[in-house]
Order: structure tokens, then C-alpha cells, then sequence
């Protein structure tokens, strides 16, 4: 019978795997935010939840969190976790993603009711859908921190173009860097989330500004009604960026910053050329992105506790991550007929 390190009743017992950055980190190396940035800080913050133990190969990395989160029982791997016969309501995977894979399958063994992980999901569509099913098969709810899918002004934009406040949308232009898998990813569901499901229609040339296995890759997507849609990028090595426009029939909304700010501009009759319909300068507002993290332990408490619906759940993360290998499968076919030709 396995054992359970005390904890109170009403509590759900987490193990965090992996102590770097999202792990909890950012929230380590800044001042106290209005909203935590990491896995751990928004488990304290919640209330509703135990970090009762975390697994990290670093021993300084290990014992620097264990003392910042006050958690008493650190491992270097998470064989020793599986032989200390310890259980475990939430196992959150914070691991590099070429580590995805072996973890969860280690995790299995230590049968949770929910895994939190960290996109992508796994390196291969092939290894993500296999644990995948295991996990329905042994009843784990599986969560994939697609983020802005915890974005209460991305929920409400999908329901205003639901309702068909902002009219037609035509299109969909977004800008991206560091990886398409490690944040391009992010916009390509976001996209499909609001004007899915998406088509490929072309690619261009890989940019190498992230990793030698994760280039950013722009692509040209149709979308659900035939929206017109340009992902771009540009080089994470010059700066960060993550920003959209969508082209409605009644105005235009971008989203800047990777969300931390809304600008929301409409249509008007010219001051300038009679005759002519024009934009106006727009409102600035502050977005809700830097709530996300709360919002997803919110909701992975509640889809536990509650039996509510997954915000972001493992079907889904597996259909982001095959449109995404579609996308670089296309450019490397792309760059191999390029070097026939030349040949």
C-alpha cells in the first residue's frame, strides 16, 4: 500500500518535476507580482494544494527551490520517487521537452489523478498520442499548458466572434519567435482556437534562432471559414516577440506584448478623405496574461475536485503538435527540393 507524506485532507498533493524557470524560478527572481509566473508560485498562491515534493538532477538547483518553497522531500530522479512508494494527486512536468516522454511514463506508475505539462507535450505526435491513451485508459487527466487557453480576454474574444460582434473576420496576421515548437506552437493554437479548425496552404524558410531542432518557421494558414492567416517571425536573438491582428468587418484588434496588452481600434468616416472609412487610433488596454498560471491551477483544481471541463486539455496539445510537425515537415521537404534543383 503506498504511503502519502501528511498532508491536510482538503489539499491536493503535488510533485513538481523539473525546478527551472516555469517551474518556479521566474517567480523567484522578481518581485512579488499581483500574479504568480510559475507552477509552484501559483500552487502556494492557490491554497488549494501541497508542494510536497520536487525532482531535479541539480542538487544546488534542487535544494535553492526546495528552500524557496519550503519542500521537504527533494529527489534527484523520479525512480527514487516511484520506490519511496509515495502518492501524488498532481504531477506537474516542468522537465526539458526531451524529457517529456520518459517522465510521463514514469509518472504513470505513480498513477495521479492529473498530470500539469509543459508544451509540447512530448518531441513526436507519435509518443504524445501513445500516452495519451494510456492516460485515459488509467483515468489521469491530462493537462498541456498551452497558456493562453487560460486567458479570460481570449475566452471572451471567442465568444464575441461567436456572436458575431466584431463581424466577418478576414484575417489573421502574428509574429513569432524563438522555435516553432517551443512558441510558435502557442500561436498556432490560439489561432485555432479562435478561427479553427486550420488549414496549411504554405511555408517558408526555417529561421535558426532558437535550437538546431526547433527553427521558427513562417506559415501561411486558411482558416475555419476561410480566414486569410500569415504567421511570421522574426529572430529571438535581436528580441522576443509574440503579437497578432485580427481584421474584422468592424475594426481591428491586436494582441501585443504575448498578451499583456489589448489594443482595440474601429472604423469611422474619415476627417481626412471624403468618402473614405478609416481607423481610429484605438484604445490601449492591459491585458489578463499574466493571470494565466492562476487560472490553470484554478482549472486543473476544479476539473480534479469538480469534474469541470479541461481548459486545455491532451486531445488537443496532440492536434497542435501534428499542425506543427505538418509545418516543419513542409519546410524541410521545402529546402530538399530547393537543394535538388541546385544540384
Amino acid at each position: 500500500m503506498k504511503k502519502n507524506i501528511q498532508t491536510p485532507s482538503n489539499k491536493l498533493d503535488v510533485l513538481i518535476v523539473g525546478c527551472g524557470n516555469i517551474a518556479g524560478k521566474f517567480d523567484e527572481e522578481v518581485q512579488l507580482l499581483e500574479f504568480p509566473l510559475t507552477h509552484a508560485g501559483a500552487y502556494t498562491r492557490d491554497g488549494r494544494f501541497n508542494l510536497l515534493a520536487c525532482v531535479e538532477p541539480n542538487e544546488n538547483r534542487r535544494k535553492e527551490f526546495m528552500s524557496r518553497w519550503e519542500i521537504d522531500n527533494g529527489y534527484d530522479n523520479l525512480k527514487k520517487v516511484i520506490e519511496g512508494g509515495v502518492s501524488f494527486d498532481v504531477v506537474s512536468i516542468c522537465s526539458p521537452t526531451s524529457c517529456h516522454t520518459q517522465d510521463i511514463e514514469s509518472i504513470l506508475q505513480l498513477n495521479p489523478r492529473a498530470i500539469f505539462c509543459e508544451k509540447p507535450l512530448t518531441s513526436s505526435s507519435a509518443d504524445s498520442s501513445r500516452l495519451l491513451e494510456e492516460c485515459k485508459k488509467r483515468n489521469i487527466l491530462l493537462v498541456v499548458n498551452y497558456s493562453r487557453r487560460f486567458d479570460f480576454d481570449i475566452l471572451n474574444l471567442k465568444e464575441q466572434i461567436k456572436r458575431g460582434q466584431w463581424g466577418k473576420l478576414h484575417s489573421i496576421v502574428g509574429f513569432y519567435s524563438k522555435g516553432l515548437l517551443n512558441n510558435g506552437s502557442h500561436m498556432v493554437d490560439l489561432i485555432n482556437l479562435l478561427a479553427g479548425p486550420v488549414r496549411i496552404k504554405t511555408v517558408g524558410k526555417k529561421v535558426y534562432d532558437f535550437s538546431d531542432t526547433d527553427p521558427s518557421i513562417p506559415v501561411w494558414l486558411e482558416g475555419g471559414d476561410g480566414e486569410q492567416i500569415h504567421i511570421l517571425c522574426n529572430s529571438s536573438i535581436d528580441y522576443s516577440l509574440f503579437e497578432l491582428q485580427f481584421v474584422f468587418q468592424k475594426g481591428l484588434i491586436s494582441i501585443e506584448d504575448g498578451g499583456l496588452f489589448w489594443r482595440i481600434r474601429t472604423p469611422g468616416e474619415s476627417g481626412l478623405f471624403k468618402g473614405y472609412r478609416s481607423l481610429d487610433r484605438g484604445m490601449e488596454k492591459k491585458g489578463m496574461y499574466l493571470s494565466v498560471m492562476s487560472k490553470a491551477v484554478e482549472n486543473l483544481y476544479e476539473a480534479i475536485v469538480f469534474e469541470r471541463p479541461i481548459l486545455s486539455p491532451g486531445d488537443n496539445a496532440l492536434e497542435i503538435q501534428m499542425i506543427c510537425e505538418a509545418i516543419m515537415n513542409k519546410a524541410t521537404s521545402n529546402e530538399s527540393k530547393k537543394g535538388n534543383l541546385n544540384d
